[in-house]
């Protein structure tokens, strides 16, 4: 079954939103729709229908004018299995005493590593974007350097990649959590290919709402591979969730932005630890005053 995209970019969230409703009524109707913040610092959202019949290009296009966005760009993609595709196309992935791997790599794991088993899945977090990447070597140079956590959380764990690495460093449980269903789902599943069932505890939660996130504060370590925004909003929420002396560990920021972050969390109380930059990337480390 052919599949086809509609993409085009427009200034401000409300707008993108309404853009994106609309696209829901057209006929042949979208099987999906979705809005993204492009990162750039432009303010400016792309907006994607996406259909199993070549939608209606002149409709797309009054669409587009009406809504102040730029023409939509449709495109025909191929019928591949992207998720087959991409298993064959990864490879393993080395940061710092980490390998993160696929199952068709299962066979040939390095000694002397802690290995991780993350399938190309619909849930953010395989170690090759570099922000995870910064993020699992920050984990290995904090245990490395004897840092000592009790209480983990992952907020926006993905695939719960940075979950499992914390519970291989430290005999604690870790709590993962998602706002996205279908990435809790596949959190759940990951952790018990680990062999870490009962060592992290996958939660569906918008940032520290939940009973179990609560319950378990203050904690002497939060992950947090999101993005900016989400993680300035969070910054209040993070000085009252982390103890003294505790750290948090963050990225999808780029680097054009990490000042910013960094501004919000000495304003909510942390100081900077480190930054290290990889590519456009950044991963910051911060510690609770």
């Amino acid at each position: 079954m052919p599949t086809y995209t509609a993409l085009t970019h427009l200034k401000g969230r409300e707008a993108a939103e309404a853009l994106a409703e609309a696209c829901e009524d057209l006929t042949p109707e979208p099987v999906g729709t979705g809005i993204f913040e492009i990162e750039d610092g432009s303010e400016r959202w792309e907006v994607g229908a996406y259909f199993t019949e070549a939608p209606d290009e002149i409709t797309l296009a009054i669409l587009a004018a009406a809504y102040g966005a730029n023409p939509f760009a449709i495109s025909e993609l191929p019928e591949v299995d992207w998720v087959a595709h991409v298993k064959r196309e990864l490879t393993p992935v080395r940061a710092g005493r980490f390998y993160v791997h696929g199952s068709h790599d299962a066979d040939d794991i390095p000694e002397g590593v802690e290995a991780l088993w993350i399938e190309a899945a619909m849930a953010f977090g395989t170690g090759h974007h570099n922000t995870t990447k910064g993020c699992l070597e920050a984990l290995d140079r904090l245990a490395t350097d004897g840092f000592q956590a009790t209480r983990i959380a992952d907020i926006g764990c993905g695939t719960a990649v940075l979950a499992m690495a914390a519970a291989r460093l430290w005999p604690v449980t870790v709590l993962a959590s998602d706002i996205d269903p279908v990435a809790v789902d596949t959190a759940a599943a990951n952790v018990i290919a680990n062999g870490l069932d009962g060592r992290v505890e996958c939660l569906e939660a918008a940032g520290f709402d939940h009973p179990m996130l609560e319950g378990a504060a203050p904690y002497d370590l939060v992950l947090a591979n999101i993005l900016k925004q989400p993680l300035i909003d969070l910054a209040p929420d993070m000085a009252r969730h982390v103890a003294p002396a505790g750290r948090v560990i963050m990225s999808g920021i780029l680097t054009t932005q990490a000042d910013e972050v960094v501004a919000a969390y000495r304003k909510a109380g942390f100081a900077p630890d480190r930054r290290d930059d990889m590519g456009d990337w950044t991963t910051l480390v911060m510690t609770r005053a």
